[in-house]
Formats: C-alpha cells, structure tokens, sequence
C-alpha cells in the first residue's frame, strides 16, 4: 500500500465560511509535519496554528464515491 500525506489549513472566517487552503502532499507524515513547523511563522498562519490538517491517503484508489447532488450540470 502506498500513502500520501495532504496537508491542509482550514480556516473559519467571521462570516461563518471555511477558508481551506490546499498546502501540499508528502510522503510521510513526519515531512508533513515539518511543512506545518516552516509555514507557522507565516502571515495568517501564525494566528492560527490550530488549522492544520494532516490527513492519509491511499494511492491509486477512489477516496469519494458516493456522486454528488446539487449545483449545475
């Protein structure tokens, strides 16, 4: 099995919107991590170390498969 690490930051704005920002994908967990302790100290960040996500996922396979409803066609 090979995995990836996609490292995310997730941000709730006052308006009640989620503000994601897509960092990158390593591949180890422990890279991951220290990409969160290089972008800490940056504008935005810095004010909201708590939004870092680190989430796993297995190469070649389909992670979503139940379609989707809404929006336009």
């Amino acid at each position: 099995m090979n995995t990836v690490y996609v490292l995310q930051h997730v941000h709730e704005q006052q308006s009640g919107n989620e503000d994601i920002k897509f960092i990158g994908v390593y591949s180890s967990k422990a890279r991951a991590r220290v990409a969160i302790k290089r972008l800490s100290s940056a504008p935005g960040f810095r004010d909201c170390r708590e939004g870092f996500h680190i989430e796993a996922y297995e190469v070649d396979k389909d992670h979503w498969t139940e379609g989707f409803v809404g929006g336009t066609p």
